[in-house]
């Protein structure tokens, strides 16, 4: 069934629609012949209202079959009259009947969406409008344009879409989804008020990320050492050089997860009354190009803010509520299995940097927010006087460590490295140095930081240095005003008089153009000005800071590259000091100034004592403690234990039965006086971690998986030649971890060096 309008020949499948159309038309149709006939204007309105209320009565509803074009073609003009006063007399309201003309509701709304609590859109073309309405923060009015638009032209029976944008939000309220719930615990009560941490699980929210369409793409797995023209090439985390030695600590066949958190307080009214501590989540194996986009971050959680005047309360809260949100992989000890590119894999979650700006990251190393105390670096020791000094080496710069920063803790000396009298949780935590894994990010570092005290110190020479210093502040004014508009630049309309609510995009704008703003601005020294800083110098210094800013943006660094980036900060630090060392209050005691001149120097300083670490002679690891028990049985009847087992355990483990009682016996005619009974208990694990963290498996069933550790044994000298050896150092497979329970019990673990098997105790290490 079909609708044709006699008037314009438009086509409708809907009775609704057509008569909505019809009334319109008609009115047009009144319009054009007012136009043709002004003189008998009055009698042909009365003669159509006359027809219109004649015929009224002819039909008994307003409908309109049509089954063809030739029924369409002979409908007269009345019959349209007809219908439409029909539906005027069936509304008693002719304001409603307006507001249906303009706002016509065509299809049926979905009913009782918003009553009841869901986990999915009811279609797809619903999700896609209320993310497009979300994402581009579309008022209500706007979102039901939206909604009656596709309803026009979709030429659906019923639509699929909500009534109206109010009762799509009200749908989105009621929905929950297990991936954005969170849940709260109590840190600490203070003053009779409880302060909860808000927060999802970091194990879900990496999974959440993990499951991002694309995420995986280029997933970096492990150390990637890239080279060209002979220079190493660092660009993502994995081609740097903690990557390299926290893989080289992690069992064998795993791969590290780098956990990313980056936290900063928010204000969340425009008066500053009202803040949030928010912590978010990034995984490092994410090529830094995605790890940006704003789906490749998870919010792991609200930190309380606690506001008492005892400051150790409140950064003991602080890390009480970091350790429990990053608990879930403190328990794991055998790592996770997750779900990339279509497999399982095996993963040790380890935190590698912590992105905060300068107050937060001394929170997370707990050292002295104040940058007047005597060190107030929370990376290495320098003192105070010497964060201006540009001259600093290698040999001048001590790193902060776990272990020197425990000491001082435990001894009770904390001030003397100026940390606070609260336990830092990150000591315990592996292959993380807290104090140089926490690092300012680049926004609040170089562009609400240093440029805006080069901008802000500029002005006070500009005053200082002139009689009429006020004069050229509103000349630079006048010439950032006098800009024009240009993609990319934003208009200074008002010059810099607004600085301090400058955003950072908006400081990234002013770099474009200070250049010019400040060239040619100011004569030379006419007044004789002590400490004077003439215009070619100021000229410079923003050059060099474009350099210098420009290379910090570089997506991947050769070795040469940081030399010349090295280059770069020290030119425009030594223009920086010697321009403005007279107006700064503190003389230039910057803690970002100092953290930025020694990015290099750090890197050295690392390299250092990573290279002396290496060449420590290794010691050598015994057994701590046995976990995942396999079998028990007496040695008497290990035999028929073997025989029971054998057929249930790989051919690795079965080797080491057959082996077990033969290799054990030589292993006793090395001990002088030690023999063991026939009814002494033995117990085979799967698992055994030594004293230096390492953990040796040899097990048929771990995550699904068979695993027999490779080992290396450093032989003694006697014994070498009995041995193919690579320099003392012998290599093979364990095949059984036992505990002979003697007293003292033997530890021991069943090797097979190429097609030697022996007993090895405390002188083996995975590899």
């Amino acid at each position: 069934m079909s609708f044709k309008c006699p008037l314009c020949m438009r086509i409708f499948s809907q009775r609704f629609a057509y008569t909505q159309h019809a009334q319109k038309c008609l009115k047009n149709v009144e319009v054009e012949v007012e136009e043709d006939d002004d003189n008998n204007d009055s009698e042909k309105y009365s003669s159509e209202m006359d027809t219109r209320s004649n015929l009224s009565s002819e039909y008994e509803n307003d409908k309109v079959e049509v089954d063809d074009d030739n029924d369409v073609q002979n409908m007269s003009f009345d019959s349209i009259g007809s219908a439409i006063s029909e539906m005027s007399l069936e509304d008693s309201n002719f304001e409603n009947i307006l507001d249906s003309s303009e706002e016509p509701e065509i299809f049926e709304e979905p009913k009782n969406l918003n009553t009841k609590t869901c986990t999915e859109f009811p279609n797809d073309a619903y999700k896609d409008l209320m993310l497009l309405v979300t994402k581009y923060k579309i008022n209500n009015k706007g979102g039901n344009e939206i909604i009656r638009f596709f309803n026009k032209h979709s030429n659906l029976t019923e639509s699929p879409l909500p009534k109206n944008i109010e009762q799509g939000r009200a749908f989105m309220n009621n929905m929950k989804f297990s991936n954005l719930e969170f849940s709260k615990v109590l840190i600490t009560k203070h003053e009779d008020k409880d302060y909860f941490l808000y927060y999802q699980n970091l194990i879900q929210c990496i999974k959440n990320i993990l499951t991002v369409p694309d995420i995986t793409q280029n997933f970096a797995l492990s150390y990637e050492n890239y080279e060209y023209n002979r220079e190493s090439i660092y660009s993502e985390q994995n081609t740097g050089k903690w990557w390299k030695t926290t893989q080289e600590s992690l069992p064998t066949g795993s791969k590290l997860l780098s956990i990313i958190l980056y936290s900063d307080a928010t204000t969340t009214d425009t008066l500053g009354k009202s803040q949030l501590h928010p912590i978010y989540i990034t995984l490092g194996n994410i090529p830094i190009w995605r790890r940006n986009k704003q789906d490749a971050k998870q919010l792991l959680g609200y930190l309380p803010i606690l506001e008492a005047a005892n400051k150790d309360l409140v950064r003991d809260t602080f890390h009480k509520s970091l350790r429990h949100l990053l608990e879930p992989i403190i328990l794991l000890k055998d790592g996770i299995d997750l779900f990339i590119n279509n497999e399982n894999t095996w993963f040790y979650p380890r935190v590698s940097t912590i992105i905060a700006d300068w107050p937060e990251a001394a929170s997370f190393c707990l050292v002295y927010k104040s940058s007047n105390s005597n060190l107030p670096c929370h990376s290495c020791l320098v003192k105070r006087e010497n964060l201006a000094n540009i001259d600093l080496s290698v040999n001048d710069v001590i790193l902060r460590t776990h272990d020197e920063m425990r000491k001082n803790f435990e001894n009770d000396t904390q001030r003397s490295v100026c940390i606070e009298s609260v336990h830092n949780f990150f000591w315990d935590l592996p292959n993380i140095n807290i104090y140089l894994a926490t690092v300012p990010d680049r926004m609040h570092h170089l562009d609400l930081g240093l440029f805006r005290y080069q901008i802000i110190f500029t002005c006070d020479i500009l005053k200082s240095q002139h009689v009429n210093g006020n004069k050229l502040v509103e000349e630079v004014d006048r010439r950032l005003a006098a800009i024009p508009r240009f993609p990319g630049i934003k208009i200074f309309s008002n010059g810099l008089q607004s600085i301090a609510r400058l955003t950072a995009s908006e400081y990234r704008s002013l770099m474009k153009v200070m250049i010019f703003v400040i060239d040619n601005l100011y004569d030379e020294n006419n007044n004789e000005v002590d400490n004077f800083v003439n215009n070619d110098d100021l000229t410079k210094l923003y050059e060099y800071w474009n350099e210098m800013y420009i290379l910090s943006r570089y997506e991947e660094f050769s070795e040469s590259d940081l030399e010349k980036f090295n280059d770069a900060i020290h030119r425009w630090a030594r223009m920086f000091v010697k321009a403005f060392k007279f107006v700064s209050p503190s003389n230039l005691k910057l803690p970002k100034l100092h953290s930025w001149l020694l990015r290099t120097i750090k890197r050295q300083a690392i390299s250092i004592r990573m290279s002396q670490h290496s060449v420590n002679p290794a010691k050598t690891p015994r057994t701590c403690k046995f976990s995942a028990r396999l079998f028990e049985f007496s040695l008497q009847d290990a035999n028929t234990f073997f025989n029971e087992k054998k057929d249930s355990v790989d051919n690795k483990m079965q080797t080491g039965f057959a082996r077990f009682i033969s290799c054990l016996d030589s292993y006793l005619d090395l001990l002088d006086g030690f023999t063991i009974i026939g009814e002494t208990r033995i117990n085979i694990y799967g698992s055994v971690t030594l004293e230096n963290g390492a953990i040796m498996r040899a097990t048929n069933r771990y995550h699904n998986k068979v695993w027999f550790s490779d080992i290396a044994i450093s032989m003694d000298s006697e014994e070498s030649n009995d041995y193919i050896s690579d320099k003392g150092l012998c290599y093979g497979q364990a095949l059984l971890l036992a505990e002979v329970l003697t007293d003292p019990p033997l530890n021991l673990a069943l090797i097979q060096c190429y097609r030697v098997y022996t007993w090895c105790r405390s002188h083996s290490t995975p590899i």
